[in-house]
């Protein structure tokens, strides 16, 4: 049975919204304070975890029926930047987290509870694998393969996993269209084999490792079709999201973070800093003056844009529309303008810092490398700016990035 929201109570209030922007900067302390544990360890700590559960923040987007929170896309996403700005590595985790437990919403009850009832309930998953395949079996499935990615998957309970369905007969399964729709799965991490494969130059404590199952018996009712309305046991607004645009906008908030963090790290810095050879500290530099303000306008304007798209989109979400292309188009802007622009940021203040930049005991050198990770994420990729400019020229969009 579908549960259905009123209309009216669609929209959650600032005062919400704000609410749970407090309990991420009331937690932020914590997560600073263990940050350097948790890049060692490639996960996060469980002290941390526990505090984010105690905020309940995995259960922002879980339906009511789980005691989740109707927020609203941009409450996560500047959850996701205050959670940054205090460890990237953790908001990764949590963004990726928060977007999974949409699943809870294409599940009937007893599933969904099963996987999100626990307190420390995580669900965690990669990207659909072309190295994997799901054969049709009397009440589910066969799953083996292997699949990538899996940020956050050293804290998480449950595993998700998405590829192709193939018949009984070993003929592919077609979707809408004839052709072929990847499937989800949903199954314990301890059924699972996961592989460490996680030596990166940054986001190091997401542990975003590999998995494979071999031959595993996935019931029916732990398997959907993402984006699919008739799979789509709630109504609520926020599942009308795509699931790409949904993470698009935490991915956003995380780059967005790292940013402020950085360039209000320098700033800091700048106020005593005299740099070789001169007399004056950094601040009095016209030249810093002016890369400073730069800096500022680009995370201001960017981030304005984004929660202008944003909001945009929430309403099209809790008006029941369609989203139509040049707002998905947009969108897709504001997403990759404000992760490209948060790098540049970085790269200003990583460069301006000087020396102090390279220790790994400051405030620069961890994000610096986080940010390149966040940067290489196909969401800032520039060929959505193709895309995007194909859309708004008129032309049907390549590569289905819209």
């Amino acid at each position: 049975m579908k549960q259905v929201h009123e209309l009216g109570t669609d929209q959650s209030g600032a005062a919400a919204d704000e609410e749970w922007v407090a309990r991420a900067r009331g937690i932020a302390p914590v997560i600073a304070a263990q940050a350097d544990r948790t890049e060692q360890e490639k996960r996060v700590p469980d002290d941390v975890m526990s505090a984010m559960h105690d905020a309940k923040l995995f259960r922002m987007c879980l339906p009511r029926t789980l005691g989740g929170g109707d927020v609203t896309p941009r409450a996560f996403m500047e959850v996701m930047e205050v959670i940054a700005a205090a460890d990237a590595s953790t908001a990764w985790c949590l963004c990726q987290a928060v977007g999974c437990s949409f699943a809870a919403a294409y599940l009937d009850a007893a599933e969904a509870e099963d996987v999100f009832g626990q307190p420390d309930a995580v669900l965690a998953w990669g990207p659909v694998s072309s190295k994997a395949k799901a054969v049709v079996v009397d009440g589910g499935y066969r799953l083996s393969g292997q699949f990538r990615f899996a940020s956050g998957s050293r804290n998480a309970t449950w595993l998700g996993a998405h590829c192709m369905v193939v018949e009984a007969d070993g003929t592919p399964r077609a979707g809408p269209g004839g052709r072929p729709v990847p499937r989800s799965f949903l199954f314990p991490i301890e059924k699972a084999k996961v592989n460490d494969v996680w030596q990166v130059i940054g986001l190091k404590g997401t542990g975003s490792d590999d998995y494979e199952v071999d031959d595993l018996f996935v019931p029916d009712g732990y398997t959907f079709t993402r984006e699919s309305a008739a799979d789509r046991r709630d109504d609520w607004p926020i599942y009308r999201i795509s699931f790409m645009n949904f993470y698009g906008m935490g991915f956003a908030g995380v780059a967005l973070g790292i940013a402020r963090a950085m360039l209000d790290a320098f700033v800091e810095l700048a106020a005593d800093k005299v740099a070789y050879r001169t007399t004056a500290v950094l601040r009095e530099n016209p030249v810093i003056q002016t890369q400073v303000a730069h800096a500022e306008w680009q995370l201001g304007a960017s981030r304005a844009y984004l929660i202008e798209m944003i909001e945009q989109t929430w309403k099209s979400a809790c008006s029941r529309e369609d989203f139509p292309l040049d707002q998905r188009t947009r969108l897709r802007l504001a997403i990759s303008y404000a992760m490209n622009q948060s790098r540049e940021v970085v790269e200003f203040a990583f460069r301006a810092a000087g020396t102090n930049a390279i220790f790994e005991n400051g405030p620069f050198e961890r994000r610096f490398r986080d940010m390149q990770a966040v940067s290489q994420q196909s969401q800032a990729n520039q060929w959505n700016f193709i895309s995007a400019g194909e859309a708004l020229l008129g032309l049907e969009p390549s590569g289905g990035r819209i």
